[in-house]
């Protein structure tokens, strides 16, 4: 659970309730790290694309060596997300 103040998908409205929904998992929830940052909708949109771009898009890493590193660095900061 966040320590920042969320909106909650069902509690947005306007630009944050469409990009919530460009966001959205397919069960249409939305990740924490993202409604994080509900109060600040364009951080919300640069992070979000900051991470495709990290993860998705062409890389000489492979998806699963990116998503090991991820692992790795979230069990050094001690994050359990």
């Amino acid at each position: 659970m966040a320590w920042i103040r969320e909106i909650l998908p069902e509690d947005a409205d306007g630009d944050l309730a469409e990009i919530y929904h460009r966001v959205a998992e397919p069960d249409g929830s939305v990740d924490h790290i993202l409604r994080i940052h509900g109060l600040h909708p364009q951080l919300l949109v640069d992070h979000f694309e900051l991470y495709i771009t990290a993860m998705k898009r062409r890389s000489p890493l492979s998806r699963a060596q990116r998503e090991m590193i991820a692992v790795v660095v979230s069990v050094l900061n001690e994050c359990h997300y």
